[in-house]
């Protein structure tokens, strides 16, 4: 099926320091498609405020919100929905006229993927990161039940920030503390300088029930990979950007693909990162 572009074609982006191909493919497949009349293009910028302020005077419809933006751009921004609200995090802005709105989908998506999974909420975690995505991921553990855990960051400030509001302690590293979820919330694993480093150490993966790794490329990370040969269960970062991005996508078009769509869009989306 060809892309068909006219002047009443609506578009849709995405605002990251690092674009990637994923959002590109995976919209633009589900577009297509789904024969909806939308365009979906990454982009970075030097100039936020003007960014944004693009977004309103352009009649964007939607963007995609990564990396170093997610709480720089608030202040650009008319209304937080509660997702968004809650985090003072923005991975999402919907435009409806020249009214924009932020959403964060990392925190419902990962919400959803603790349920499906039956992660013991009873069980300790120690997430290592501290940023906007570890915010989402700390904020949808605390709020799926989890109450025993701590945050690893080696930035004191953002790392005991982010422990008061999971109501958890924060820790330069684990050290002897238990965990029986280990999650990874930082670039270790990601392509890169930084491909090839595990996020825990074994001795850690190991003695945990379960692995969480956010790092969605590649899917199978060091930490995945020997998650896997220890026989753990996992969450990847794939199922996460999946599931975030098919919110997105509902939020800027009012349609749901079914299952098998998404499916076929996620496997085209991630053969290309």
């Amino acid at each position: 099926m060809s892309l068909r572009i006219s002047k009443d074609t609506r578009l849709c982006m995405s605002l990251s320091g690092r674009p990637g191909n994923f959002g590109t493919r995976f919209h633009n497949y589900l577009y297509q498609a789904l024969e909806l009349d939308y365009l979906y293009k990454a982009f970075t910028t030097r100039d936020l405020p003007a960014a944004i302020g693009g977004i309103r005077a352009l009649g964007v419809r939607g963007c995609a919100v990564s990396m170093p933006f997610k709480e720089a751009c608030i202040p650009y921004l008319d209304d937080l929905h509660d997702s968004a609200a809650t985090l003072q995090s923005v991975n999402t802005i919907v435009a409806d006229d020249d009214r924009l709105t932020g959403y964060n989908t990392d925190y419902s998506a990962v919400v959803k993927l603790l349920a499906q999974h039956g992660v013991p909420r009873d069980i300790p975690y120690a997430l290592r990161g501290s940023g906007g995505m570890a915010k989402a991921v700390g904020c949808a553990l605390r709020d799926s039940g989890f109450v025993r855990g701590c945050i690893l960051a080696r930035n004191e400030r953002t790392g005991r920030a982010l422990a008061a509001e999971c109501g958890v302690p924060w820790y330069e590293s684990l050290g002897g503390q238990p965990a029986g979820l280990l999650v990874n919330v930082t670039p270790l694993g990601m392509r890169g300088e930084q491909a090839e480093q595990l996020a825990f150490d074994e001795a850690a993966v190991a003695a945990a029930q379960w692995i969480f790794d956010v790092v969605a490329v590649p899917v199978e990370t060091p930490l995945i990979r020997l998650a896997w040969a220890l026989g753990k269960p996992v969450i990847t970062g794939g199922e996460v950007i999946v599931l975030q991005a098919v919110e997105q996508f509902v939020l800027y078009t009012g349609v749901r693909p079914d299952a098998e769509l998404i499916e076929r869009a996620a496997r085209f989306a991630l053969s290309d990162n």
